[in-house]
Parts: structure tokens; sequence; C-alpha cells
């Protein structure tokens, strides 16, 4: 199906995640994410999902792209540089399904590309695919942390694969690099100072005038901690042809942002990742960026 990896887990209820999960909650770590509320013993226990639910097929997308924008005094996340990649993976993962039954017969599966309660990281660890970085991002050993995450999850009575250890020692770049401190200590993310959440999830008119000076540029999403990790030096590009990145993504400068027109941004985002923020959602996060930065 041209996926990177996959790895399988048995599906059990995620004790200590769930404690921690209860933590980030409490603390309102997840800002105005109130979806992150909903569904809470889903999120622990995705048996919930499927009748008889026993085995997660985690497979991984690598996204580090070819080539980078040429103009880097506004930024977009690399993994926004193409099409939706909810999309790819969906139709990828059903295809996938159809096969897997045509070769073993038929079993019930549910498929989720970062769509549902379920906690990809959290399983694709548990798969043996990587271990989960202190900025919460899964790290696969020698290829880095450019990789969507997307699980079947089954009815299968299937062998797991096995963890591998946490291999990112007392190194601290992620946490030191991140401009708005985000990373509130290893493995902790308040998402209310993460320029992503900022960028993309909040919905407020206004982004908080705290952050003015340290959006370091990025219009639309965030790389700094995934850029200063040492495992994505080994990151190589991606082959996958439906990621190719848009010309407008990487050439654009800081007038073609500045006079990108709602019309223009229908049609040149209308299978973008980036159309997620909205037209107004953009030119908010612009409007922001470029009075810190003039």
């Amino acid at each position: 199906m041209g996926f990177d990896a996959c790895g399988i887990a048995e599906i059990k209820e995620l004790y200590s995640e769930a404690k921690q999960l209860e933590q980030w909650l409490k603390n309102g770590m997840h800002g105005k994410m109130y979806y992150m509320e909903k569904y809470f013993d889903i999120r622990i226990n995705p048996a919930l999902i499927l009748p008889n639910a026993k085995s997660i097929i985690s497979l991984l997308f690598g996204y580090y792209p070819k080539k980078k924008q040429s103009a880097l005094e506004l930024k977009i996340s690399k993994y926004a540089y193409g099409k939706d990649y909810h999309f790819i993976l969906k139709e990828k993962l059903f295809t996938l399904y159809e096969v897997l039954k045509e070769k073993i017969g038929n079993f019930n599966a549910r498929a989720y590309v970062d769509t549902a309660p379920v906690m990809d990281k959290v399983w694709a660890k548990k798969s043996g695919l990587g271990w989960i970085g202190k900025h919460s991002n899964l790290i696969v050993k020698k290829s880095g942390s450019y990789y969507f995450i997307a699980e079947l999850i089954t009815d299968l009575n299937l062998n797991s694969d096995t963890e591998i250890k946490d291999y990112c020692g007392n190194c601290t770049r992620c946490i030191e690099a991140c401009p708005t401190g985000a990373i509130i200590e290893p493995y902790i993310v308040d998402a209310r100072k993460c320029i992503s959440y900022l960028t993309i999830e909040l919905k407020d008119e206004l982004i908080p005038n705290e952050f003015k000076d340290k959006m370091s540029g990025w219009i639309f999403g965030c790389d700094i901690c995934m850029d200063v990790c040492p495992w994505n030096k080994f990151a190589t590009p991606h082959q996958h042809t439906e990621l190719e990145a848009m010309p407008e993504i990487l050439h654009f400068s800081k007038k073609d942002w500045e006079d990108l027109s709602e019309e223009q941004f229908k049609i040149l985002f209308k299978h973008s990742p980036i159309k997620r923020s909205k037209f107004k959602g953009l030119k908010r996060n612009l409007k922001f960026v470029l009075t810190a930065i003039e």
C-alpha cells in the first residue's frame, strides 16, 4: 500500500496513559481543544470502538519533503506542503483492509487517521515502531519523526511486536529550542503555548499578545522541536507522489501571502491541510507574525 512501516499491538486498556491524560486535561493544557475532553473511555480503551477488538495494526507514512520553502520569513509546517494526508491514508487503509480480507478471510476492522479518539502515538509505540520523544512526537530510530500515523483496529488475534526503548537519553534540544516554552517538562506539552495550536487549533479572533515576538515566522503549524531533534538528521525525503509539495507553498513570497485573496485561498488550498485554518484564520496568523517582524 506504500506505507513505510507497520507494527502490531494487542489491545489493552491504557491505565498509565489514562492517568497522564486525565492530569493533562485537568491542568487545562488542551486549551480550547474541547474535543479532547470527550470519549475519555474510548481514548484509553479502543476495544470500545469495535466489538471483540483484539489488535491494532499501526502504520507509518513518511512526509519529510524533497524540497523546502525558499522564502523563510513566513513558514508552513512540512506536513502541510502537499495534499491533506487524511484522505490519502484513509483510502490506503481501506484498500489494505480489502486486500487482507482476500488473503485471510473475513474479519472486522475500523480505519482511522487522526480522526477518532484513538491515542495513535501510544499504539505506534506499543507496536514497536518507535518511542515518544520529549517533544511528545513519535520518533523512529535512524529515521526521525516526520511520519503520519494510521491504524486499523481489528478483531483479529495477531502476534504483537515488541516495544523498543526510549533513545532520547539526556538530550533536551527540543525543549531548549521551543520559542514559546510549550514543552514545559520532558514529554509534556502545554498546547496553549504551542505554535501549532496557536496557528491551527485556536479559533479566537486574536492570538494572545504574549506570543507576539515568539512565533519565529510560522503562520501554519511549527516544526522547530522536530527540526532540532538529532534523530531527524537521518530523515530522508519521502517517495510518495501523493504528497508532492505545492509550488505555491514552496515559492510564495511575503507579498504573495499578503496579497492572497479568499477566492485564491479556496482554489489553492481546496485539498490542503491549510484549509483547516480557514482564510480568516490564516490572515489572522499572517497579520500577527508580520506585526512582530516589521
